[in-house]
């Protein structure tokens, strides 16, 4: 085993004429001669030759479509088109049959992504999901590439927790309890007292509270794990399972947070353009496919590539809520009343529809909001000196919208307090996340990004269920 060569390694190799062993699945086999061999560290193939007459038909018959085998050979340059070298096989051995009858993945076949998802434990063995995973492999490396880079402390906060952070209260209940005989207490609700922790917990929706406990020691932390919301929104942007990257920065204001996010996405964007070009051209040319089926007025005007260019080479346009409103309420489709949601008046929530208009159309540019109004932001975010915006920041981009939400965190306790209680939040339960406000508060910032909608506009997929390994949604958890 440990002779192995992979296949993106000698696509890549100048040299010819030298051996190597090659491990992996049959793509195709054609003629009883030309093998075309996958392992998965690239969307192409190796094509192997096989001398004829040189394998007998008990073999030949076993090279089927995703067939695991192992050929040994020579590296040589290749006489026919579509490659530079070929494998001429000395050696092949079947390491794993596949029934041709039964495989659910054929060539003649090009399975619809509808379908993928249904076996998504074979998915990844086509070349649209090679690359996604492949890229989503490279943005996760790149996160930790930044923070590491900038001397953040990784923080694993808990997936089980007994806090809401968002107050949100769609939440996936952890319990050991009996469901069908559940104790009570004497009002007749279910006594948690009994249960496994002793209180009522559920899977957490964000790590940013603990975050914000480590980051009160270790100056700047960051969390990037599983977080999970029990909403019934079977939709191509909700899964009730998705990863999020977290910062939390002591000693940052608005600016600072600011500054830090447009580095981040710009960082590790760049990452993948530069680490997995040949990933982004595949997806960049399924892309351009899928497009050519929709009317023109639905198209992307930026083809995937230079979709990402455009937001790394960018500087991102800052401007308030206040300013965007205004901007929104005077412009062509809300004055024609093209938009689904009209914008009418100061205090409204932002649809995806206005964030990018003010993205594609107007500024050209990803674009960063700010002071937003407090009625329809969470307990924690700094309160303004006007009484009725809070520090709050999210940036959007071409195609999806919001990218980041993130702000400048109340650091004051009695302003904290009051907010906590006019939003009717448990303020003696939330003693310990309180203490840090008690304790040597200091004026401190975080933002939070949903790794699956980075990977979405990265890949240029529009489900969201195409970028998670094993989507997780209403009434679905396979596998």
């Amino acid at each position: 085993m440990s002779h192995r060569v992979k296949v993106k390694q000698i696509l890549a190799d100048d040299r010819t004429n030298y051996e190597v062993i090659v491990k992996g699945w049959v793509r195709s086999f054609r003629n009883n001669q030309f093998i075309a061999i996958n392992d998965g560290s690239t969307n192409n193939n190796l094509q192997a030759v096989v001398a004829l007459d040189s394998l007998d038909a008990a073999t030949l018959k076993r090279i089927t479509t995703g067939a695991s085998i192992s050929v040994g050979g020579e590296v040589i340059p290749s006489m026919g088109k579509g490659q530079r070298v070929e494998l001429k096989v000395n050696s092949l051995e079947i390491l794993g049959d596949c029934d041709p009858e039964k495989y659910p993945l054929q060539l003649k076949n090009r399975p619809s992504l509808e379908y993928l998802r249904e076996i998504a434990h074979l998915r990844f063995r086509t070349n649209t999901f090679g690359a996604v995973f492949r890229v989503r492999h490279a943005l996760a490396f790149a996160v930790h590439r930044f923070f590491n880079e900038r001397g953040f402390v990784y923080l694993h906060t808990p997936i089980i927790t007994a806090s809401d952070a968002e107050g949100a209260g769609e939440m996936f209940r952890v319990t050991t309890l009996d469901p069908k005989n559940p104790p009570l207490d004497a009002n007749g609700h279910v006594d948690y007292t009994e249960d496994f922790f002793g209180r009522a917990t559920n899977l957490t929706v964000s790590g940013q509270l603990e975050g914000e406990l480590a980051a009160m020691a270790f100056g700047e932390i960051y969390t990037f794990g599983p977080t999970f919301r029990a909403e019934n929104s079977n939709t191509t942007r909700h899964l009730a399972e998705f990863w999020m990257i977290e910062p939390e920065m002591a000693f940052y204001d608005l600016d600072d947070n600011m500054a830090l996010a447009e580095a981040f996405v710009k960082s590790v964007i760049g990452y993948v353009l530069e680490n997995n070009r040949e990933d982004l051209e595949f997806l960049a040319t399924r892309l351009l496919e899928e497009e050519k089926q929709k009317p023109q007025h639905e198209r992307s005007e930026m083809g995937l590539i230079e979709k990402l260019e455009f937001v790394v080479n960018n500087e991102f346009q800052r401007l308030s809520y206040t300013e965007a409103i205004e901007i929104l309420k005077n412009s062509k489709p809300n004055k024609s009343k093209k938009f689904s949601y009209l914008i009418e008046e100061w205090g409204a929530d932002l649809q995806s529809e206005h964030e990018r208009y003010l993205v594609e159309k107007h500024f050209k540019k990803p674009v960063i909001l700010t002071d937003y109004p407090a009625a329809i932001k969470a307990f924690y975010m700094k309160q303004n000196e006007d009484g009725k915006t809070v520090r709050a920041m999210d940036i959007l981009f071409p195609g999806i919208g919001e990218m980041v939400g993130g702000s400048q965190r109340e650091e004051n306790y009695d302003k904290l307090v009051s907010r906590m209680e006019a939003m009717h939040l448990p303020v003696e339960e939330m003693s310990w996340y309180l203490d840090t406000r008690r304790f040597g508060s200091c004026p401190h910032a975080g933002f939070g990004l949903g790794f699956e909608r980075l990977i979405l506009f990265v890949t240029g997929m529009t489900n969201i269920r195409d970028v998670i390994p094993f989507p997780r949604t209403p009434k679905s958890a396979e596998f």
